[in-house]
């Protein structure tokens, strides 16, 4: 077995890795394999990455043949068990899975029981949309965040390799084989901003300034929107827009940018518990039974879920969920939400802070969505 440990000079890492856990308990693992069925395919390295003295270090254990597999093993385990977090791009599918199998299969006594995951490809993948990446894969990420490799080849191609080193070893062929996996551990470490991603769309928002505008739109008609000036807490690598259900948004570094439009009309409110109400056909508007009890049985009739309702000519503002209560609607079957925006609630900083957070939280659904339908599209 080979073993080969690097210092990464003049590495530095810009995401807070505080809000993971203490980055000396953070160990940062990836594997190379001959195929994707551990007993039907072989390990022939793992790699790791760790913060040390201040530094960030890498070790790995390479099976000079296929007989070396519980070697490779028993080093990492060995190496891993002063750890507390084990960090993977997707392991939890394929690494993590595939070692556990590979244990059973050569009768060794190891297990990820003692250990807590972290996957930055769980946590990054629900954003893939909403940045405009085609996928997930790690090499487009590290694209996305202007990452470039020395290693040029992918891990299929990298099997024939290793398949010649087993039996007719080089130097070149070595060097090859821990290259890609060094990359590999270097491109997690360095990708790890893109949590910024993550934390902006799970972490609480700040709204510093809210404002109501007047614009002219296309057509030379008066427009009312909500201005929001939003911090987040952690700062993002690249700054992103993006445009849904009439909102905009754009966010770079900590600071956000939303646009929302307001909706001066007459909106209904409709009550739940319509058993206890009538309806006045004439004055269109639902009065609970203790008092239109008074009202001639002419002008009244038994409210159903459609028409009981009161109605309110206001300012509005659109949400996608009863989030903000009460919520009101332009008809019963209507699926466009919204809710009051009173003078109490303009002057409400965390009410507009979870505002924001829910015109995120719905774009990111929207680009999700449609994401999706281009995908099915393709495979159509």
């Amino acid at each position: 077995m080979r073993t080969t440990e690097e210092t990464l000079i003049d590495f530095s890492i810009s995401y807070p890795l505080e809000k993971l856990a203490s980055p000396e308990q953070l160990l940062f693992i990836d594997i190379e394999t001959t195929g994707f069925t551990a007993n039907s395919s072989f390990l022939y390295l793992i790699g790791c990455a760790y913060f040390s003295g201040n530094s960030w270090h890498t070790i790995q254990w390479l099976a000079e043949n296929t007989s070396q597999e519980a070697d490779v093993l028993n080093a990492f385990f060995a190496f891993s068990k002063n750890y507390d977090y084990l960090v993977h791009y997707n392991g939890n599918h394929f690494d993590l899975p595939y070692i556990t199998q590979k244990c059973e299969q050569l009768l060794l006594p190891y297990s990820f029981d003692g250990f807590e995951g972290i996957d930055l490809y769980k946590r990054i993948a629900p954003y893939k949309a909403i940045l405009q990446l085609p996928n997930c894969k790690q090499k487009t990420v590290e694209q996305f965040m202007d990452i470039h490799r020395k290693d040029i080849y992918s891990g299929g191609e990298l099997i024939s390799i290793y398949q010649d080193y087993t039996s007719s070893p080089t130097n070149d062929a070595e060097e090859t084989l821990f290259l890609h996996n060094l990359d590999d551990l270097k491109g997690m470490l360095q990708i790890l901003p893109m949590l910024g991603y993550h934390d902006l769309f799970h972490e609480p928002l700040h709204a510093r300034k809210v404002q109501a505008n007047t614009y002219k739109d296309l057509n030379g008609n008066l427009r009312k929107e909500l201005f929001m000036s939003v911090s987040s807490e952690t700062a993002l690598p690249k700054a992103f827009s993006a445009t849904a259900e009439g909102c905009y948004l754009h966010a770079e570094g900590t600071e956000v940018t939303i646009k929302v439009p307001i909706y001066e009309e007459e909106l209904k409110y409709f009550y739940s518990n319509y058993r206890d109400y009538y309806y006045l056909p004439v004055e269109d508007v639902a009065l609970h039974k203790s008092v239109a009890d008074f009202v001639d049985k002419d002008h009244r009739t038994v409210a159903t879920a459609s028409n009981c309702y009161t109605r309110k000519y206001s300012l509005y503002l659109p949400q996608w969920n009863n989030t903000f209560e009460p919520f009101f609607k332009r008809e019963y079957k209507s699926n466009e939400l919204f809710f009051e925006l009173t003078d109490e609630a303009k002057k409400d900083r965390q009410l507009f802070s979870e505002y924001a957070s829910h015109i995120l939280n719905m774009l990111a659904a929207v680009y999700s969505k449609n994401f999706g339908r281009q995908n099915n599209r393709k495979t159509d």
